[in-house]
Formats: C-alpha cells, sequence, structure tokens
C-alpha cells in the first residue's frame, strides 16, 4: 500500500563543490528534480543552505522515519561529511477538510435577501 506525501527537505552546512551531488542523491530517493531546488544566501556566510518540495510515495511498508534515515544517508554520503538535514513531512492522504452542502431551506433565505434587497433599491 503506498502513502502520498509531500516531502519538504532543508539542508544546511554542506560542502559547495558536493552541491550537484547532494541534489543528485536527493533525486534519487525521492521524487525531486533539479529545479526543485533553492539555493539560500548563506546567513551566516559559512552556512551554505539549499531547500526543495516534492510529492511522491512512500511504498512497502517504509515508514517517515525510515525515509529520513535513508534520505540523511544519501545527503551525508554525497557530501563526504555532515551537513543538517531537516525533513517535514506532510502526509496527504489525510489532510483536513471541511464539507459544506446548501439545501432548500438555505436557498429560500438566499431569496428572502435577495428581494428586500431589491425593494430598498426601488
Amino acid at each position: 500500500m503506498s502513502r502520498n506525501y509531500s516531502m519538504d527537505i532543508e539542508v544546511t552546512g554542506f560542502v559547495p563543490t558536493r552541491r550537484r551531488r547532494i541534489v543528485a542523491a536527493c533525486c534519487r530517493e525521492w521524487d525531486f528534480a533539479a529545479d526543485n531546488f533553492s539555493f539560500l544566501k548563506p546567513d551566516p556566510p559559512q552556512q551554505n543552505n539549499m531547500t526543495a518540495t516534492a510529492d511522491g510515495q512512500l511504498c512497502g511498508g517504509e515508514t517517515e522515519s525510515e525515509f529520513t534515515d535513508r534520505l540523511a544517508a544519501a545527503i551525508w554520503s554525497a557530501n563526504g561529511r555532515y551537513c543538517q538535514v531537516t525533513v517535514r513531512i506532510t502526509s496527504l492522504d489525510n489532510l483536513p477538510y471541511d464539507t459544506r452542502a446548501k439545501d432548500e431551506t438555505d436557498y429560500r433565505a438566499w431569496r428572502r435577501r435577495i428581494n428586500r434587497v431589491k425593494r430598498k433599491s426601488r
């Protein structure tokens, strides 16, 4: 059973010359494309920062925690050393929503309001 997610990642403090490798590693691990990545101006200057967001599916019973471990390992391997990896996970299968229906009572109330406005405007 697959589950739909939006994964929002942030990688901070990576080696600048390893940027392409990190992006490629992320694309192998999730449904990221190279143009999903944004590179922010470092602040402080020694902290390189990249972010990306993409939707996809966890399959085969993989948990959110296992995915985070797998992605972090791929990023660290591509970077050649530690960098901070943050993953914000949003389940797309169970988003909150609100359903509202209007019935004939609502229609009649709307008609009364419209008629009052018409009478006042005469």
